[in-house]
């Protein structure tokens, strides 16, 4: 029988004692700082109960916490409901952080012992939390322990998934040559080797691809570039022999996944960097720290920019996701009306759609259908038990993509399904104003997205509406639907956007317990102009699907806006219509006219 997590509470807090720590704090990641994890290290999920993709869950031996942001605050409210766990509501007025949370919840020991698992707990943030915890009062924090190994029984195995090769066609650049950037790149450092942690960035690096994680198509391993040889530290069950063959071609040897902190201790190079922010904190201090440079990996900004063969596999991909939106969007109204479908439903006949189509490898992240006022939870996932039946009235929001072999997508729309309030079409049309003064931004070379982020707030802002999440983020090629370093949003993020890159536009407005709005493109950057004061970009819209116009409220678009729509909703028909029945044709042409 399944235990409560009150009852693993009780678990924990018996270690605890055993092993005299007064505090222990569960991360989301893994030992490769990874966004999703595998089953394997999903510990602050199974402890709390929680299972939103950002959180910190912290145990004391009297009481339980969990930090999460606003995306999820409405559904870890109703996970939490049933246990120990207060709620801190991260960037709230009045929410501690975990360090003081800590101070107070252990003001009663002397030399209390705060306990992090090294393995999962990337180097920076651990140092960050030892200096914060030591500046506020006497803490000893060790990291040598994983208590999940003890008291998680059947837990999941290390998944040892098949790897496979990403070709050439798609990649735009072989291994090598991408390794050989990398050297030249870290140079600058004056380092002359990098541990390669990120799953995506080792996936990118070497053309590989995998399935350890859900909806990633990545494979857990390590990647050690040494002066002179590269090193693949992974369970060598994965590898078949035509991927041993090509890494052998590559010059690249493999290791087994454990043994990589040993391959750091034997490092025969002058200088190493580690990004400090990507790397746990048990490989992060595995070797002398003065022959390691700690400083942020240079790949992320490399693998951001897209090459040319990768750009024409979005382009690509996007013609054929948009075919199976297109397909869906005219299913989805005659199906409400004719009865019987539920947000589940929805989500199964949109993937069904996608899996029809040419290199389709499965979906980028699990759909979002969220009816009315599950719109408004801004990660929401129907469940058997969350499930509602959708009507032909109000509104849906479904937030979707796919993995094809060529290209990753990612797409946000919100349909009316029937007769809506002045409140939704208002919103609504807030929302599709920021997302198209985004859209139609242009910026000088060297600005980040940070700079550009009030473009798609400033009209929902003079109505006092707002969004706690970012606007957008990079996305992969055939990786992880969220890439960095770029996004756009409020907080900081100084990482400029460069002609290439790809990044969302996807504002939104949520009202708890009413409805949820949120519009999504992806976009690529491209150049735009050069004058006098220097050289400027914009950008490209990559998504191809039909914007829903029912809702807007058309007296409230400029007409620059209303010629963005007009041009947006031609370019669609004229793109897809080819791929399209005689039926679907008719659809999409009523769907894009012009407003």
């Amino acid at each position: 029988m399944m235990k409560t997590i009150n009852e693993r509470l009780a678990d924990l807090r018996a270690l605890m004692r055993e092993e005299g720590i007064m505090a222990f704090i569960f991360p989301s990641t893994d030992p490769h700082n990874s966004e999703y994890v595998a089953g394997h290290w999903k510990g602050r999920e199974w402890i709390s109960g929680f299972n939103g993709s950002a959180g910190t869950a912290v145990v004391t031996l009297e009481s339980a916490a969990l930090w999460t942001d606003s995306r999820y605050f409405i559904s870890a409210a109703e996970q939490l409901a049933d246990t120990e766990y207060e709620l801190m509501r991260l960037r709230m007025l009045g929410t501690p952080t975990v360090e003081d949370w800590l101070v107070q919840q252990l003001a009663g020991y002397e030399n209390p012992v705060v306990g992090v698992d090294g393995n999962v707990n990337a180097f920076a943030e651990v140092s960050e939390m030892m200096a914060e915890l030591t500046k506020k009062a006497s803490f000893t924090i060790r990291t040598d322990l994983d208590p999940l190994a003890r008291i998680w029984r059947n837990r999941p195995a290390i998944p040892e998934s098949p790897v496979c090769i990403h070709p050439l066609e798609y990649a735009g650049e072989p291994a090598a040559d991408k390794i050989g950037r990398i050297r030249q790149r870290l140079a600058a450092y004056c380092t002359d080797g990098l541990l390669v942690t990120a799953l995506d960035d080792i996936a990118w690096t070497l053309n590989l691809r995998g399935s350890d994680v859900h909806c990633n198509p990545v494979f857990v391993s390590y990647l050690l570039i040494s002066p002179r040889s590269v090193t693949l530290y992974i369970n060598k069950v994965k590898l078949s022999q035509e991927v041993e063959d090509y890494l052998a071609s590559e010059q690249i040897t493999v290791e087994p996944y454990e043994a990589v902190a040993e391959g750091l201790r034997k490092y025969d190079g002058d200088k190493l960097l580690i990004d400090p922010a990507a790397t746990n904190y048990t490989l992060a201090t595995a070797m002398d720290a003065e022959m390691v440079v700690y400083a942020a990996s240079p790949i992320p900004a490399m693998k951001a920019v897209k090459n040319e063969a990768e750009v024409a596999g979005f382009r690509a991909a996007m013609i054929r996701d948009g075919v199976a939106m297109v397909k869906f969007l005219a299913w989805l109204k005659p199906a409400v009306e004719a009865g019987g479908q539920t947000e589940l439903t929805l989500d199964e006949r949109l993937t069904a759609l996608r899996a029809e189509q040419p290199l389709f490898r499965g979906i980028s992240f699990d759909t979002i259908v969220g009816y009315e006022a599950h719109g408004a939870i801004v990660h929401y996932e129907a469940t058997p038990e969350t499930d509602v039946p959708v009507e032909p009235r109000g509104l849906v929001l479904i937030d979707s993509g796919a993995q094809y072999a060529d290209g990753t997508t990612d797409i946000t729309r919100t349909i009316a399904l029937g007769d809506l309030t002045d409140e939704q079409r208002k919103v609504y049309t807030l929302v599709l104003k920021g997302h198209i003064q985004l859209d139609r931004c242009k910026f000088p070379v060297g600005a980040c997205g940070s700079q550009i982020d009030a473009m798609a707030r400033e009209a929902m802002w003079r109505d006092g509406y707002n969004y706690m999440h970012g606007t957008g983020h990079g996305v992969g090629s055939y990786l992880n639907v969220h890439e960095g370093p770029h996004q756009i949003r409020m907080e900081w993020r100084p990482a400029p956007i460069v002609a290439g890159m790809t990044v969302t536009d996807e504002p939104g407005i949520y009202l708890e317990g009413k409805f949820g709005v949120r519009i999504e493109n992806t976009l690529l950057a491209v150049p735009y102009r050069t004058t006098e004061f220097g050289s400027f970009l914009g950008f490209e819209t990559l998504t191809l699907a039909p914007i829903d116009t029912a809702p807007i409220v058309m007296e409230m678009l400029t007409p620059e806006e209303r010629e963005w729509l007009n041009v947006y909703h031609r370019r669609v028909f004229e793109t897809l219509s080819p791929h399209l029945t005689e039926m679907e044709r008719e659809w999409l042409r009523e769907a894009t006219k012009a407003i």
